[in-house]
């Protein structure tokens, strides 16, 4: 095998050992499926592929991906290093889906001095594209806890499987997707974006701010509008040189926590408020609907026995379908 070869097909591995250095386990897992891609890679050749030609259709994974302006600099300058992974489209010719380095695609669809992008192609199915996104963003940088809980969400939201298949992309415990997922619904897109990724603010912060959410129902239209508001003022102040630099979703995180803080102490001392609402069959009242702030109760007092059985024998389907069309609504 000549050096090029052999520089070519370690391409990949060497992505691995980039950036940061997870856990052993972690680290095993990430090596398999990059290596995975590298085996499937096309004669191992570096290509030069049109941007145009490159179609993005994978689940989200971070909260900040159009920062790109200080990687076009560097490619204008240095060119691209690394390059990118593409799988060929299933049905169309000359046109190709993105596997992993959007940051690197976005870079030079953006810049007027760089007109191609160095890809490698993959004959990859959707698993093992998924496996090779989530692996390389793994070895590079870690995702932070609230962008792999959104992440999560996605990929069971989107029907990519169960919370086990999904827990064994990646490469966690059914438990903790399950938490992480309770949290992404918790939190929201909107206030998890407003927010962003907040690196270095683990798993137990991010559950304590969701359950102050779900406990006493804040409005997150406000806790946006302060997020916001801490990231820009942070954007836009200078940062003394030779000072640790402050994380700006950092700072919003912990405006958003001060500030649910503040209320659910205010809450606390004050008596819940229940909200009760009749219910009517046909014309007649057949009982109630109570919501508190931390509850929903259903009480019905005067309906048919029989369809009383009927519903407690399907009670589970009967929510689901409504928490279905909920969703389906909203």
């Amino acid at each position: 095998m000549t050096d090029s070869k052999k520089k070519r097909m370690s391409m990949l591995d060497n992505l691995a050992a980039a950036g940061a250095h997870p856990a052993a386990g972690s680290m095993m897992s990430s090596n398999r499926a990059l290596r995975s891609a590298r085996d499937a890679v096309d004669a191992h050749h570096v290509w030069e592929i049109d941007p145009a030609e490159i179609e993005d259709e994978r689940y989200t994974d971070r909260l900040d991906p159009q920062d790109v302006h200080d990687l076009r600099a560097s490619i204008e300058q240095n060119g691209q290093i690394v390059p990118i992974l593409v799988r060929r489209h299933p049905t169309e010719t000359n046109r190709y889906l993105l596997v992993y380095g959007r940051r690197r695609l976005e870079a030079i669809r953006g810049s007027d001095k760089v007109s191609k992008v160095r890809a490698l192609i993959a004959k990859l199915d959707d698993t093992a594209a998924l496996r090779a996104q989530v692996s390389e963003n793994t070895g590079r940088r870690d995702l932070s806890y609230i962008e792999r809980a959104l992440f999560a969400r996605e990929l069971l939201d989107s029907g990519f499987g169960s919370q086990a298949q999904i827990a064994e992309v990646l490469n966690v415990t059914r438990s903790a997707v399950s938490m992480s997922i309770s949290v992404a619904n918790a939190v929201g897109a909107a206030l998890a974006h407003a927010i962003g990724p907040a690196h270095g603010v683990g798993r137990p912060r991010w559950e304590a701010l969701a359950k102050e959410l779900s406990d006493f129902g804040i409005d997150q239209d406000e806790l946006c509008r302060i997020a916001i508001d801490v990231r820009t003022k942070a954007g836009a102040s200078e940062q003394v040189v030779d000072e640790p630099q402050l994380d700006p979703s950092v700072l919003a995180f912990d405006a958003v926590a001060r500030h649910l803080k503040k209320s659910a102490s205010q809450s606390r001392g004050q008596k819940p408020k229940t909200k009760a609402t009749a219910l009517l069959i046909d014309g007649m009242p057949v009982g109630t609907i109570k919501r508190s702030r931390q509850a929903v109760r259903l009480d019905l007092t005067h309906v048919d026995v029989a369809f009383a059985e009927w519903l407690d024998v399907r009670a589970q389907e009967v929510l689901e379908e409504l928490h279905g069309r909920w969703k389906r609504e909203t």
